[in-house]
Formats: C-alpha cells, sequence, structure tokens
C-alpha cells in the first residue's frame, strides 16, 4: 500500500470520526421503525454528536500542539497520547450523557455512546504502558457495534454493511502497518480489543 493512500485511509477514517459514521448509518440505513427518534429531528442529533465527537476533541488537540503539549497531531509518541486521549473520553462521556437526559433519544443512542467513551477510556489505561492503535480499537468497535445491530434489527438486510466494514476495517489496518507507526501486534491487538469490547457491552446492556 502507498503511503498516500495509507495517509488517506488513517485521515478518512480517524476515531473521532467514527461516532458520526456510526449515527449516520443508525439514522439513515435502519428502517425507521426501529427507532422512535423522528427522521426530521435525526441531522440536529447527527450534528451534535460530530461537534461533540469530533470539533470539541479535534479543537483540544490542536490547542494542546500549540502550547506545545503534544508534538504534533499524529500523536506518535506514546508519552504525548495520554492527555488528548483522556479529553476526548470526557467528551465522549458529555456526549453520552446528554444522549441519556434527553427523553426523546433511543436508549440505543445512549448505550453506543457509553460503548465508544468505554473503548477511548481503554486506549488511554493501555496507552499509559503500551502503544495500542487508537484506529484499530475504533474499527474492530465500529464492527462489533454493526454486528449488535444487525442482531437487534433482523428484517434489515445488514450483509452488505457488514462487507463493508470489514473490507474497510482491514484497509485501515493495513494502512497503520505500512505507515509504521505501530507493530502488528499492536493493530492486532486494538482491533480485537475493541472488537471484543463492543459485543460483551453491547450484549450486557441490549
Amino acid at each position: 500500500m502507498s503511503r498516500t493512500l495509507a495517509r488517506v485511509l488513517s485521515v478518512v477514517f480517524h476515531p473521532l470520526l467514527l461516532p458520526t459514521y456510526l449515527f449516520a448509518f443508525l439514522f439513515y440505513y435502519l428502517p425507521a421503525p426501529v427507532l422512535s427518534l423522528p427522521v426530521k429531528a435525526r441531522w440536529m442529533v447527527l450534528s451534535l454528536i460530530f461537534f461533540t465527537t469530533f470539533i470539541i476533541p479535534g479543537l483540544g488537540a490542536y490547542t494542546m500542539v500549540r502550547s506545545g503539549q503534544v508534538d504534533s497531531l499524529e500523536m506518535e509518541r506514546r508519552e504525548q497520547r495520554s492527555l488528548p486521549l483522556l479529553f476526548t473520553g470526557v467528551c465522549y462521556a458529555v456526549t453520552a450523557y446528554l444522549l441519556h437526559s434527553g427523553n426523546a433519544f433511543d436508549r440505543l443512542f445512549f448505550v453506543i455512546m457509553v460503548i465508544l467513551a468505554t473503548s477511548v477510556f481503554l486506549t488511554f489505561t493501555i496507552s499509559l504502558f503500551w502503544k495500542i492503535s487508537a484506529h484499530s480499537v475504533g474499527m474492530g468497535g465500529a464492527l462489533g457495534l454493526l454486528l449488535v445491530l444487525s442482531r437487534l434489527s433482523a428484517d434489515t438486510y445488514m450483509v452488505p454493511p457488514l462487507a463493508v466494514a470489514i473490507f474497510i476495517a482491514g484497509a485501515v489496518l493495513s494502512a497503520r502497518l505500512s505507515l509504521h507507526v505501530h507493530t502488528p501486534a499492536q493493530v492486532y491487538a486494538g482491533f480485537g480489543s475493541g472488537l471484543l469490547l463492543a459485543l460483551a457491552a453491547a450484549g450486557l446492556a441490549l
């Protein structure tokens, strides 16, 4: 894989963008009866999720770079990943709280956001000792959540999105290896932990 393609994949499927992708799939692919949230209101919820899980964490990371706390947005050094991951985890937890406090929101939204927040805190904890791949944790978690959604919505044809998700996950993991930012163990451990966390947590909560 070329470095250019690997970088594009790493940016397009950055972990901070995965909540937006997941909720967009949830809102606009699953049949309307699965969700109680009106179709006309879904773009507002999606905008909230994009703002609290991408814009705010992204601005936080940029501020850390400008202040010298982090060398770059890539955060290649394990020692510099802790603060951005912790801040991101807090943003995700606040988003989960907002989805929980709104009476109009489905419980499913809250559960998914809690799982995503937990995956970030898991990555933060492991990164204190070992440089696990956040991209891989995110892709594993996303695939796990899609598998759970396929079980909850048995009438929805989930084979195409699952096939696409598996293909994208493989491409992103290959991209991280091609860029030499992680070892195979860090990539595979990240994917496996994200997948197992999503399946286990969703199985207990739903």
